[in-house]
């Protein structure tokens, strides 16, 4: 259990580097009073341009990766707890994104830092949501359906690459995996609430596009 908590406590301290935030004020303005509200990638991309979606998305994304290798280094390829524990650590990263206290717990939507997660968990994972984020906004243009799609195969990967016995996790602790993982998902669909209701009223902006009334 100790090892749960440290790895959750690391990851939200990574997670407090808000890099829309800085690069924001970088630029004398809080991303939090424009666009959508929103400190994270999209709204960095449309508030500020490609260079700082970029930017923001590149920080964001690596706040999450580099905290995970860290902990395959200390633990090692064949410990049991690995894939368990880049889960929590991954989770802390996207809490301390989505609620940093410094900010009143207002950030972003943890995308780009689950993003993170994914490479940094199982590239086979990471391709096929790579894949599908690419053609959902290639076709609907909609970054936010592109998000929800990509958290909901990362479950359906977890469960089905763990229920073949690819992580090497102990069977006592599989559905806790499993749990871990689905709490990651409907946090971010949780997250994208207010943008499923506009994709249902058809009032959801789309990237590059004319922004809707």
């Amino acid at each position: 259990m100790l090892e749960r908590v440290l790895c959750l406590a690391v990851g939200y301290v990574f997670g407090l580097f808000q890099t829309g935030y800085i690069y924001g004020r970088l630029n004398h303005i809080d991303l939090r009073n424009y666009g959508s509200g929103n400190s994270g990638t999209t709204n960095a991309l449309r508030v500020l341009g490609k260079k700082a979606g970029l930017i923001v998305f590149l920080g964001d994304f690596f706040k999450t990766v580099i905290p995970c290798v860290i902990l395959r280094l200390i633990v090692g390829p064949d410990d049991p707890r690995l894939y368990l524990l880049i889960l929590y650590t991954a989770f802390g990263v996207i809490l301390g994104h989505n609620f940093p206290f410094y900010m009143g717990f207002k950030g972003g939507k943890g995308i780009a830092a689950t993003a993170g997660l994914l490479i940094s968990f199982d590239w086979r994972i990471a391709f096929i949501c790579l894949g599908i984020f690419v053609v959902t906004v290639a076709i609907t243009r909609y970054v936010s359906l592109g998000s929800i799609l990509v958290v909901t195969a990362f479950l359906i990967g977890v469960i089905f690459w763990g229920s073949r016995g690819d992580y090497h996790v102990e069977a006592s602790h599989l559905y806790e995996l499993y749990g871990l993982a689905a709490v990651i998902t409907v946090m971010a669909i949780w997250r994208h609430r207010a943008n499923i209701g506009r994709l249902a009223h058809g009032t959801e902006n789309k990237l590059w596009g004319k922004k809707k009334e």
